[in-house]
């Protein structure tokens, strides 16, 4: 028996220097505005491969943030203009599209043309951006408005519902916007019991606690591949979506990066960092 518990505690100690060494790439993207630094998770192996072979290559070297939007994202990486592609030449990846990582604030995901061409939700080659977004009332996250909105006006034309008209039709007069969106999500559940219609999106409590606490952008998720985080910097990244623009959201003066890749042991980013690495990155 004594044999057989050294047998075991020799394993687990094997185990648990495999882990401490177990190195990782460490993505730092440097601007004017500060350093963004960030990891790539394990499970979007592709995504992640192809990010540090451009990094390595210097390809994201001198290519801009070229798309911000304040309380959304910042977009940057494209590195075949840079290189004059054309763009049917540019490279795509298959997506890698994982419930698990959704657009909380601080996530990585990779652009990628819109649905009517791109039904397979394949990711561009190259370009990314780092989710800023906004924080929601639970109230407002759980409402699929797409549904809400339509459903609303049929259930105010209802001969019970005469003092919910009259107070639609005072905020609609009075322009008072915000306003009358709370009142329609306020009736949600009252809304589906009388139409018998199902008008709540379902978020995991992970989602609900992340997108009412830190913020994001939900209307995102499972429609781009989230493929890493920033662990620090990432005031920067806001501070670069806040910037002047012109025309598509193109900043008036252009943020340029410069983007290296450090291998270092996952104990050393934990303890740096402060980032906790949870099982399946």
């Amino acid at each position: 028996m004594s044999f057989l518990r050294n047998l075991v505690f020799g394993i687990l100690l094997m185990n648990s220097f495999a882990c401490s060494g177990q190195k990782d790439y460490l993505i730092k993207i440097e601007t004017e505005k500060g350093e963004i630094v960030a990891v790539l998770f394990e499970d979007t192996p592709a995504h992640k491969s192809n990010f540090i072979e451009l990094a390595e290559e210097g390809r994201f070297d001198s290519t801009q943030f070229h798309r911000v939007m304040k309380a959304f994202m910042v977009q940057g990486g494209d590195v075949f203009t840079k290189e004059k592609l054309a763009p049917t030449d540019w490279p795509t990846l298959l997506a890698e599209i994982n419930a698990k990582h959704f657009h909380r604030k601080g996530m990585i995901a990779a652009a990628r043309q819109g649905n009517g061409i791109n039904p397979g939700r394949r990711s561009n080659g190259s370009q990314f951006y780092i989710v800023i977004g906004k924080v929601y009332k639970e109230e407002e996250l759980k409402a699929d408005m797409e549904k809400l909105q339509p459903a609303f006006m049929q259930y105010v034309q209802l001969a019970s519902q005469e003092e919910l008209r009259k107070e639609y039709s005072r905020l609609y007069a009075a322009e008072q916007f915000d306003s009358l969106t709370m009142l329609v999500m306020s009736k949600r559940e009252e809304i589906e019991k009388s139409l018998n219609l199902n008008l709540t999106k379902n978020y995991s409590k992970e989602q609900i606690e992340a997108y009412t606490t830190v913020g994001g952008t939900p209307h995102l998720d499972q429609e781009y591949t989230v493929f890493g985080e920033v662990i620090s910097g990432l005031e920067v990244a806001e501070e670069i979506s806040k910037v002047k623009t012109g025309s598509r959201d193109v900043p008036i003066d252009p943020i340029y990066m410069n983007v290296k890749v450090e291998k270092m042991t996952r104990k050393k980013i934990e303890k740096e960092y402060g980032y906790h690495y949870p099982d399946g990155k």
